[in-house]
């Protein structure tokens, strides 16, 4: 299985390499994780500079995507050749998008009759594309999932993990990362935000 996490110029580090390290601790598991970029390189909002670990045509063919965002994703959603690579399917994929990526999910057409979280700067923006904002971390439709704030990003790191490698996968893996001291409550803040969206979906695995 791969996970693919678009991540363009400009984009922010918190939102892309937190639900990096997350996924990649469920490697032993199977579970491939990589930075999809339309470059070979990248730089982000403060000036990192990170090399491209699958391209944007890679993508299609990734079991999860999860659509990072940044500075840049209004300049992203008007260009039309870039939009046009990306080829994301609902039907037999798992996609997420943090923060300002669910602007990118909206202008795709991805969000029609779905809220979404997002972050406070990029609301009015998913809002005017006709999609409903919520005051919440994390809000996950069959397939589909958003997250909004950096640090939500856990959760929909977490999520993909359950969905795709088991709940007890992500449990493993929001424990490994988890400030010592508080583990227990971290896996409770997790299970709080993205149980209620897993019930079915786990069942029917």
């Amino acid at each position: 299985m791969q996970v693919a996490i678009l991540t363009f110029d400009g984009f922010n580090e918190l939102d892309s390499l937190i639900a990096l390290g997350i996924l990649g601790r469920a490697s032993q598991s199977g579970l491939r994780v990589g930075l999809a970029c339309p470059t070979p390189k990248v730089r982000s909002m403060n000036g990192v500079v990170l090399e491209a670990q699958m391209t944007l045509d890679d993508v299609a063919n990734a079991d999860g995507v999860i659509v990072g965002s940044g500075l840049l994703t209004r300049d992203i959603v008007k260009d039309a050749g870039m939009m046009g690579r990306l080829k994301l399917d609902p039907k037999r994929q798992l996609i997420g998008a943090q923060c300002s990526g669910a602007l990118i999910l909206a202008k795709l057409g991805l969000l029609r009759n779905v809220p979404a979280c997002t972050d406070l700067i990029t609301k009015p923006w998913v809002e005017e594309a006709g999609v409903s904002v919520l005051n919440q971390p994390f809000f996950a439709s069959g397939n589909i999932a958003t997250a909004g704030g950096c640090l939500a990003s856990q959760y929909l790191a977490a999520w993909m993990l359950a969905r795709l490698s088991g709940m007890e996968t992500a449990r493993r893996a929001i424990h490994y990362v988890a400030p010592v001291g508080e583990k227990e409550i971290y896996l409770e803040r997790a299970n709080q935000a993205i149980g209620p969206y897993l019930v079915n979906e786990l069942k029917a695995g």
